[in-house]
């Protein structure tokens, strides 16, 4: 190497001995990080000072002796590039400017967030297939880690919502519908929105966040009126209803009339609109007979018809905007009223009242106590005339009909059974129908309160443990007597076969082949077996004189199984009625207690003739129609009121 050279190294070693510097004046530090090291060293010369520059990032760096060292920790979604800026002077001059970058890589350290908890949006029904419902800019959210790609999901909280709406995509969270709306199936649906700001959800690290989507469906007017009652064909279309009635010829009914399967009544096909339909009729109403309510729906008659004929008449329903219409068809008879009777679908009707009830108390329902007992006629042939229906008791002062109810008019103060007419009459065909109603008249007791429980159930068992054994000495020492005193016998007899003993007391006598549909008596409660009784004679048998071993004749009437007093003699709850038709009309009923040979006496219960095939001979006890002379002086025993049917 030649002299030359040498000594312009020389004079560049010389300068740069002379001026600041540095090794590295450019730095990637990841976002987050904390350095506690110094960033760079500088080279300063003796008689120079370094310092930060105008143009140094704020508060980012700061020197100590001549090392540069980094004063914050950097945030990339802050401030991405961090520059320092080196001035070296010798006293007021400036001898030397170094700029030194660190660039801010960036970290996924931020969630994605929305803009929004809830959203709520109206989707009209009539919204076409595939159409965006909720554009991206509306659903997106947002993320602070400026290089993420965000990854949404549509989940359904409504039950059958994903089958409506998905997104355009997984990184376009604009909504569309997939399937037709329907405000009557799913008016309202719910939808959880997710976001992820990593495609992998265990990627590490990663961020999510959710927000709810709340889809109103807006009713439109798709549908027509429907008329009720209608039945879906496939969950959209209603078969509606044709109605049918029938009226009488030569009679105008004043009130509306009554169709099957119910009254002209159409509502609006869209629910969620619910427009007001307006009735008119279109064919069939020429000659006048017939008009209809605009608002109501009720067809009248506006004049008698004269002679039986079919009226086929066209209604039509129409919504109150004109915007869409349905027609039925409706159907009315004239039928000839001759013959036409109304019927009772029962024929027997069962109460119950409380005893010592006054005047004006409703009869229970026996079947379903506490609900009122009521007695409903119908006419088949005239469902439009039941209401014009009115019943009236015939035969018994102590109770009355209230419409339908059956209320005391009179004060109750004898318990026992009490039997009545009640006669339906329809007021426009004069047809008339005849029930038996049938009263208990007891004391109800009080329902158990705690008040009224005097001993615990550990006393009960005690109770019951002393009375047992005391049961089981008295039965011990009663074996023992009886061995004592007849065991004798009892060795002698011992060989001897028992002979079987009558087990019931029907008198086969009475009973005829179609006559023997009697509800069975109470069954008794455990006691020994009474003598046999003597065999009853027929009726027609010529009476003959008691026994000298039998009780006499009694001509006292025997309670009824209801109203028996509580006893423990086997007639106190074992009683057998029978019945025999007789020539002159009605029938014979003959009430026998356990003892047949004790007391036999007959009570005659005289129906009218028109109810011979009807209610009055249905098979039930008691089912008389008129008053029961019984005993001496030819008055029931004990009886509430004159005209009164009591056992």
């Amino acid at each position: 190497m030649g002299t030359w050279p040498l000594l312009l190294l020389l004079l560049v070693a010389t300068a740069q001995a002379q001026v600041c510097s540095v090794n590295q004046t450019f730095f990637e530090i990841e976002e987050n990080t904390t350095l506690s090291a110094p960033l760079l060293d500088i080279y300063v010369p003796e008689d120079q000072q370094v310092t930060l520059g105008p143009s140094s990032t704020l508060f980012a760096f700061r020197i100590r002796g001549t090392q540069l060292f980094l004063n914050i920790t950097p945030d990339y979604e802050e401030n991405s590039m961090l520059q320092a800026h080196l001035e070296c002077k010798r006293g007021d001059t400036v001898v030397t400017q170094l700029r030194v970058f660190v660039s801010v890589l960036d970290v996924n350290d931020n969630p994605p967030v929305f803009p929004y908890k809830t959203k709520q949006w109206g989707v009209p029904e009539d919204t076409k297939v595939k159409a965006t419902v909720i554009p991206e800019t509306e659903l997106e959210a947002q993320d602070r880690d400026r290089d993420d790609i965000l990854f949404y999901t549509l989940q359904e909280v409504t039950p059958g919502a994903s089958d409506f709406f998905s997104l355009a995509g997984v990184n376009r969270p604009a909504l569309q519908l997939d399937r037709s709306l329907d405000f009557d199936a799913l008016p309202r649906m719910t939808f959880q929105l997710l976001v992820r700001d990593t495609q992998e959800e265990n990627k590490q690290p990663s961020h999510s966040a959710t927000a709810t989507l709340i889809l109103e469906v807006q009713p439109a007017d798709l549908r027509p009126p429907w008329f009720l009652p209608c039945v879906y064909s496939d969950g959209h279309v209603c078969i509606q209803a044709q109605y049918h009635g029938a009226v009488p010829t030569g009679h105008r009914l004043p009130g509306p009339l009554t169709l099957r399967p119910g009254p002209i009544y159409a509502v609006d096909g869209d629910r969620g609109i619910d427009e007001r339909i307006i009735y008119s009729m279109v064919t069939g109403h020429e000659d006048g007979t017939f008009s209809i309510g605009a608002d109501s729906g009720n067809l009248t008659m506006a004049k008698s018809i004269p002679s039986p004929q079919t009226f086929v008449l066209m209604v039509k329903g129409e919504q109150a905007d004109g915007a869409r219409y349905s027609v039925t068809q409706v159907t009315v008879e004239a039928l000839d009223a001759n013959g036409s009777l109304p019927r009772f679908p029962e024929s027997l009707y069962r109460g119950t009242v409380a005893l010592g009830s006054g005047p004006g108390v409703a009869v229970q329902d026996a079947a379903a106590p506490p609900q009122p007992l009521r007695i409903r006629a119908q006419d088949p042939e005239f469902p439009d005339l039941n209401s014009a229906i009115t019943y009236r008791i015939t035969n018994n002062s102590n109770f009355r009909m209230d419409g339908e109810a059956v209320l005391t008019s009179a004060l109750l103060m004898q318990a026992g059974v009490f039997y009545a007419e009640v006669e339906a009459t329809n007021t426009v065909t004069s047809g008339t129908a005849t029930t038996v109603l049938e009263v208990q008249v007891s004391e109800q007791e009080p329902s158990p309160t705690d008040g009224d429980r005097r001993f615990s159930t550990v006393e009960m068992a005690v109770l019951g443990g002393v009375l047992g054994a005391l049961l089981l000495l008295a039965l011990i020492a009663l074996t023992v007597l009886v061995h004592k005193h007849y065991g004798h016998r009892l060795k002698c007899c011992s060989g001897k076969a028992l002979e079987p003993q009558p087990q019931g007391f029907d008198n086969k006598a009475f009973l005829t082949k179609d006559e023997a549909n009697w509800e069975p008596a109470p069954s008794p409660p455990p006691s020994p077996a009474p003598p046999a009784p003597p065999k009853p004679a027929p009726p027609d048998a010529e009476p003959q004189e008691p026994s000298p071993h039998s009780p006499a004749p009694s001509h006292r009437v025997p309670e009824s199984p209801a109203v028996a007093p509580d006893g423990g003699s086997p007639a106190a709850v074992r009683s057998i009625l029978t019945k025999e038709r007789r020539p002159e009309g009605g029938y014979k009923a003959v009430w026998f207690g356990e003892d047949i040979g004790a007391e036999a006496d007959v009570v005659v219960l005289n129906t009218p003739g028109s109810e011979v095939d009807g209610a009055g001979d249905s098979g039930s006890e008691g089912g008389g129609d008129e008053g029961a002379d019984a005993g001496p002086g030819g008055r029931g025993q004990d009886a509430p009121g004159t005209d009164s049917i009591y056992f």
